[in-house]
């Protein structure tokens, strides 16, 4: 089973926003990586490849965005296309606002187990019973997705997505990151507490030695999805 994480940026210096001492991109990765989703795709601006300086060395694949005419859903959608011309078995992705970069790698592997005993569902999780952030999208689904149409915001394209699917479930987490942003500094985030109870799966392959590797690590990445390769070499 095949989860990738689509890591969303609208704006650059979102990217590389201060969080906690590392880019808010960085952070984010490395909890994907570190929670067993692959491949992971940043969707971002990166005009003077500073959001490439701060991937160096991560499994991340940077992925220029859609058209802004085709809305948050199409960024969505872009990632998730990425992820597919990465690996062709993804099942599913995480989509993740990149605002928030507190998402712990618990959570991330927890959906991921989720999902194991639920395929075909979407998945969001919940902390003190707010929704929140990354949702899981299986990838047979994005034709439903994209239908809700390019002009609905993140949160409430989701709430209607979730709402409208025929298999969803929601899970508890126990993680403030999903529903507290990077404008709530770390230190002021409720402690994790973890799932009050294990999910059913098979546990996913963990990526946590990524997690501890040093920001000057040597160049593994990140990679540029083959259209921004294209576009490039046609500039």
């Amino acid at each position: 089973m095949t989860v990738a994480a689509v890591i969303l940026h609208a704006r650059m210096e979102g990217a590389l926003a201060d969080a906690a001492g590392r880019p808010a991109v960085r952070r984010a990765v490395e909890s994907a990586w570190a929670g067993g989703a692959t491949p992971i795709v940043v969707v971002a601006f990166d005009d003077g490849g500073q959001v490439a300086a701060a991937l160096t060395g991560s499994p991340a694949v940077l992925a220029e965005p859609a058209p802004m005419e085709a809305g948050p859903v199409g960024q969505m959608a872009r990632g998730i296309a990425v992820a597919l011309d990465q690996v062709t078995e993804t099942e599913a992705a995480l989509i993740w606002p990149g605002r928030m970069a507190w998402i712990d790698a618990e959570t991330v592997t927890t959906l991921i187990e989720a999902y194991g005993a639920r395929r075909g569902s979407v998945l969001r999780p919940v902390y003190e019973g707010e929704p929140g952030w990354p949702v899981l999208v299986p990838v047979d689904l994005v034709p439903a997705l994209v239908a809700l149409g390019p002009s609905l915001m993140p949160d409430v394209l989701m709430n209607e997505f979730f709402a409208g699917a025929a298999s969803s479930a929601t899970i508890d987490t126990g993680d403030p990151g999903v529903v507290h942003d990077i404008a709530t500094a770390m230190e002021s985030l409720p402690l994790f507490e973890g799932p009050p109870q294990p999910v059913s799966g098979a546990a996913p392959e963990w990526g946590a030695a990524a997690a501890e590797m040093p920001d000057d690590a040597p160049l593994e990445g990140p990679a540029l999805a083959p259209y921004a390769q294209a576009a490039d070499e046609g500039d």
